[in-house]
């Protein structure tokens, strides 16, 4: 009977992890000496307890290059559109990776790989 009423206490408390956010579609252009993102994110936001509240730019190596924070749900826009722009890709990098976060889980851990030249 102790087991049982330590698993239910524990399953209790797990929380309930979502979908992670999906990146599921990037267009970029290149502006001077910088690049402007416009990113395609779906997630099952329900409201402020649950939603995709950001997503960035890495190189291979995972270095950080740009971040776009997402300041509010979207559950009855999805999927949805956000912009980032003057982002400073070095000359040598010929990959990038977006990947999504939400405001439960985390960065997703699926990046969406992209050639850039």
């Amino acid at each position: 009977m102790l087991k049982r009423s330590i698993l239910a206490v524990t399953l209790a408390t797990t929380p309930a992890f979502a979908d992670p956010p999906v990146v599921q579609n990037v267009n970029m252009k290149k502006a001077g000496d910088s690049w402007n993102f416009d990113v395609t994110i779906r997630h099952k936001d329900t409201g402020w307890d649950d939603y995709a509240d950001g997503w960035r730019i890495l190189d291979a190596e995972g270095k950080e290059l740009g971040l776009r924070n997402l300041a509010h749900p979207h559950v009855n826009e999805q999927p949805f559109t956000r912009s980032l722009s003057g982002v400073k890709i070095p000359e040598d990098v010929t990959e990038i990776g977006i990947q999504a976060r939400d405001n439960v889980n985390g960065w997703s851990p699926v990046v969406k790989r992209i050639k850039l030249r």
